[in-house]
């Protein structure tokens, strides 16, 4: 763990890990999702948007080589970047034939100092085949694998309509592990319905299923969303920022202290965004992170206990 932070964040593992900074460039690979094309369902999740978040980097308009070309030669450029992971971010990214899959990952690596990728999906949707695939990606690169939970407890997944429920992640992950493929879940704390224990009872989860990584993101509303319609007619509201950085810090301190830490908040977009406003400025929130973390005299790992006799 990094010595000035108080849990384990992934630019500090990979710092460790490769000797620099590592920068990711996120891709969109023009994947849909089963939740939206009528696999699963037309809706979607609540609070999906149409196309997004995305950064103002991405430009799925053009190829995905010439994405990763465009997205490498900004970070030489401005950060002096040396190494990279292409991030496939945008929908499914394993929503599609395992031939096309290999044909779209394979460009990752057509450019220099690539030295993995990470593939954002559902735990329904990575059949064997993928993760055979992404195996052989794993004997030469790094690999994550991310998948979208948002919480354990299945009247919430049925209530912000993911689709699937806390067995399908179950079944994904322990499929998943043991490939050499890393494993990040994702986790939305702020969710309807949802109160300080049931996140805390997520983290314990995640810490028994010795996930790697974790990305949290703090909720928000946006316009054009069925959560943003739900807002407007006052069935739900937004956490103050105080009560989510106590909600995130209980979090870190009931993961496992190994478990790495891709980001505590999200981006939401700007022009759409309805609630909270504190949600825009990261840098504040991720400051308030580490002087509550601070005033606890806290840290990732410290409340560590099994969640599973409890579920």
């Amino acid at each position: 763990m990094n010595r000035n932070k108080r849990y384990n964040d992934l630019d500090s593992y990979l710092k460790k890990r490769f000797g620099c900074k590592v920068y990711k460039i996120p891709v969109d690979a023009g994947f849909t999702c089963p939740n939206r094309d009528g696999t699963i369902s037309h809706g979607g999740c609540i609070y999906c948007l149409s196309r997004g978040p995305r950064p103002e980097a991405v430009t799925p308009e053009l190829p995905v080589r010439e994405q990763i070309l465009k997205g490498k030669d900004f970070f030489s450029k401005t950060k002096g970047a040396k190494k990279f992971i292409v991030y496939f971010q945008s929908y499914t990214n394993t929503h599609a034939p395992t031939e096309r899959l290999k044909r779209i990952y394979d460009e990752a690596f057509l450019t220099d100092n690539v030295i993995g990728i990470s593939i954002g999906t559902r735990p329904d949707c990575v059949p064997d085949e993928v993760l055979m695939l992404l195996e052989e990606y794993a004997k030469t690169h790094t690999v994550w694998l991310e998948y979208g939970l948002q919480s354990i407890h299945e009247e919430t997944l049925k209530n912000i309509k993911r689709g699937h429920g806390l067995n399908e992640f179950i079944d994904a992950a322990k499929r998943t592990q043991g490939k050499n493929i890393h494993l990040c879940a994702h986790v939305i704390i702020g969710l309807p319905g949802e109160g300080r224990d049931d996140v805390i009872q997520t983290a314990k989860f995640l810490a028994d299923m010795k996930i790697d990584g974790v990305k949290i993101h703090l909720l928000f509303i946006a316009e054009g969303t069925v959560l943003g319609e739900m807002y407007q007619e006052g069935k739900v509201k937004t956490m103050a920022l105080d009560e989510a950085v106590g909600l995130v810090c209980d979090f870190l301190e009931h993961l496992d202290p190994d478990t790495v830490i891709h980001r505590l908040t999200g981006d939401p977009p700007k022009e759409r965004l309805l609630a909270p406003s504190w949600s825009l400025n990261k840098l504040k929130v991720l400051n308030e992170i580490d002087k509550e973390l601070k005033i606890r005299d806290s840290y990732q790992g410290k409340k560590r206990t099994s969640a599973l006799n409890h579920l």
